[in-house]
């Protein structure tokens, strides 16, 4: 897979993208990252990106000229994405799209945004991570980077470690637990030390229903609610205990 990235901050994603599972996906020839510093396309001594907003106002905007030269100079695969609070909400559909896609780009925004005609010319769209503000794109666009290309078959060692965990067919992921069966008087649950795998998947399934209910009912809403047999494993697996949120 070849994902462009289009920054001022070139070692804000190229560094992060070196570690762990992203560096030994560009190790083994898996993922092919190219970072772009649009600052080299810039034609003063300066090396200026940005000016003042036409019509007044807080901040400053993104200079439409070095992220073009810089866009064209790599024609970078498509979709070429802004990262942008405006955009639309990346989620794990979002990402399995793009890691079936073959090669994306992303464009991080930094400021009060890019010239809007970058957007409107030169982009595919909008993505955002979230209802909130960053200081700019790189955060964003790290995050996403690994979301994909950890579904890039390869890419994880088990297969089955990317299709069993959180916001597969719209659940969290239930509980993990592992060595010590006893940690400071808090025992792992029984069932999945008794060697009966059907009884495990089924806690397990449990488990996510009940996280998902307790953290994220709406995506219980999103799924068309519960069946009668996701009834009955609730019925018959409680939940187990989490801490009280003060948020």
């Amino acid at each position: 897979m070849r994902i462009d990235v289009f920054t001022i901050f070139p070692s804000l994603v190229d560094g992060f993208c070196s570690e762990s599972l992203l560096g030994r996906a560009r190790t083994g020839a898996l993922l092919d990252l190219r970072v772009h510093d649009i600052r080299s396309h810039t034609t003063d001594a300066h090396r200026t990106v940005d000016d003042a907003p036409f019509g007044g106002g807080a901040g400053m905007v993104m200079r439409p000229e070095p992220i073009a030269a810089s866009i064209r100079a790599a024609q970078p695969p498509r979709p070429l994405l802004v990262l942008s609070p405006g955009g639309k909400r990346f989620d794990q559909a979002m990402a399995k799209s793009l890691a079936a896609s073959g090669g994306f780009s992303l464009l991080c925004a930094r400021y009060e945004g890019v010239d809007h005609r970058v957007v409107q010319h030169l982009c595919d769209g909008e993505v955002s991570l979230g209802d909130f503000v960053l200081g700019g794109g790189e955060v964003a666009a790290c995050a996403i980077i690994e979301a994909v290309v950890r579904l890039v078959p390869g890419v994880m060692g088990n297969h089955e470690s990317a299709t069993n965990e959180s916001f597969e067919d719209s659940l969290l992921e239930a509980p993990h637990f592992t060595r010590p069966a006893d940690f400071e008087g808090a025992e792992v649950p029984e069932v999945l030390r008794g060697g009966d795998h059907a009884r495990i998947a089924r806690w397990r399934h449990a488990q996510a229903l009940h996280r998902t209910m307790r953290a994220r009912p709406d995506l219980i809403e999103h799924r068309g609610g519960l069946s009668s047999e996701e009834k009955r494993l609730l019925e018959e697996f409680p939940a187990v205990p989490y801490p009280e949120s003060s948020l």
